[in-house]
């Protein structure tokens, strides 16, 4: 029987399946998708992939990440690569402002962030005053601990204003170094990872550009997995660096999710469109359960730390705890390539931003760097930053410490006691031979520098101590 009436919905149906959806300029346009896969408490060699393909101990002798190995071998590769903080919410911080955590405070960012007050632009804003059909999502933790949402700063979907409890199936500090969690949807990663495959297909569907921000909860404890992974590192032999099968187990439950949503890019079409970062907010714990006595040097311990060859781990300015995982995907980057040209958290926003096209100029508080010269011409070139040299704070009362990387050095300031120790980070990777004495003059120049930034940047942080 024919229907001589014709609903209006089905002209309009009819007409977008005709002309395309309204935003198909944007398509035209070709302006690349973004997807940062950002990762909890995730050591340097802790993939079983070298982070250094010339260090054979900067992967790990137990756990298995095929899918982020496959990642690996398909991008550029970091092997200087810098969380902006030892500690989660810093680095989270930064990120998105593109602002070291020294800039930014601690107890007072709260407050100087609010967007009701703030002129500071995250990516997702940048994105959009660039061009204005960039859509954004953040999945997972989010953990600025300063009462903004996402949606305040410029994302369209998101999970909300989540911390590490949003991960944990249980709440359990007492217990929590000490136990493990069998659970199907272990740190919700597979919840996040289909979130942000349907948010990826939305925008396909619409052909609408897209920036996504997946934060994981693994690899932060409780240490959650599922049985089967959990059954399959508790058979296997040990290794003498990685020897926890429940924390084995989570970080392959999380490479199994990565790779599923690695899959969906490839099969949404886009892999030649899209970059996709992965690091981590800082490097692993340095042993399970976690010591007190973190700053003590490697030779104190009986057991090899968790993030060796580097040296301490989550909570300090050692390299185990601020050197991370890497590494970027995308168009225009030539497979397996890996570099030592410093990175750090602070470099993605300016970097984001000159890959999607936008010449428009920063604004001046911005301290990192693009990273695009590096990325375009395999690893070789320079970052150009307001500063060469890196800096970091640990915001912490028990020991408060600064350090700055200047070339291959760094120098560490412990505010309490008073105490220098410098490094030669190329030469001494696990900063063992310290130089202060041997290197005085270089000890009060690099001193000079740290205390200059600051104090130009955030005047407050020195006034406590000195």
């Amino acid at each position: 029987m024919t229907n001589k009436f014709i609903h209006p919905l089905l002209i309009i149906s009819v007409f977008f399946l005709i002309t395309g959806p309204i935003v198909v300029d944007a398509q035209t346009n070709k302006r690349p998708n973004v997807i940062l896969i950002l990762v909890d408490d995730l050591g340097w060699s802790c993939f079983s992939s070298k982070a250094d393909q010339r260090i054979n101990d900067s992967k790990s002798d137990f756990h298995e990440t095929p899918n982020i190995d496959k990642l690996a071998s398909q991008s550029i590769r970091f092997t200087r690569g810098y969380a902006s903080d030892p500690i989660c919410t810093p680095t989270r911080r930064s990120i998105q402002y593109g602002q070291s955590s020294i800039r930014q405070g601690d107890e007072s960012f709260p407050q100087v962030y609010q967007p009701a007050v703030s002129n500071q632009q995250t990516i997702p804003q940048i994105l959009k005053a660039f061009d204005q059909h960039y859509k954004a999502a953040h999945f997972g933790k989010w953990d600025l601990r300063a009462k903004i949402l996402p949606e305040q700063v410029g994302y369209d979907e998101s999970d909300g204003d989540t911390g590490n409890k949003n991960g944990d199936i249980i709440s359990d500090k007492e217990e929590k170094w000490n136990q493990h969690y069998i659970t199907k949807n272990p740190k919700q990663m597979d919840s996040i990872t289909i979130r942000s495959i349907r948010f990826m297909q939305k925008q396909v569907q619409s052909k609408t550009p897209f920036y996504l921000q997946v934060s994981h909860y693994a690899t932060h404890v409780n240490t959650e997995t599922n049985q089967l992974s959990y059954d399959k590192f508790l058979a296997k032999e040990k290794g003498k660096k990685h020897d926890n099968p429940g924390w084995a187990g989570m970080i392959n439950d999380l490479d199994a999710s990565i790779g599923s949503l690695l899959k969906e890019v490839d099969q949404l079409g886009i892999s030649d469109n899209t970059y996709i970062f992965l690091m981590a907010d800082n490097g692993a714990v340095e042993f399970i359960p976690p010591v007190n006595n973190r700053l003590d040097p490697p030779s104190s311990f009986d057991h090899l730390m968790r993030n060796y060859p580097l040296r301490g781990g989550k909570w300090t300015l050692y390299e185990g705890g601020i050197r991370v995982p890497f590494m970027i995907r995308g168009p225009g980057i030539k497979a397996g390539t890996q570099t030592d040209v410093p990175a750090i958290g602070w470099d993605l926003l300016p970097t984001i931003n000159e890959l999607v096209g936008n010449k428009t100029k920063l604004v001046s508080n911005i301290d990192g760097g693009s990273l695009v010269p590096l990325i375009k011409n395999q690893g070789q070139g320079t970052v150009d930053r307001p500063s060469s040299d890196l800096y970091f704070h640990r915001y912490n009362n028990g020991y408060p410490h600064s350090a700055i990387i200047s070339g291959d050095y760094k120098l560490i300031k412990f505010w309490k006691t008073k105490k220098l120790e410098l490094y030669n980070i190329k030469e001494d990777l696990g900063e063992i031979k310290e130089l202060s004495k041997l290197q005085p003059e270089l000890v009060k120049q690099l001193e000079v520098k740290l205390l200059k930034y600051m104090e130009s940047v955030n005047p407050e942080i020195t006034k406590r101590y000195l």
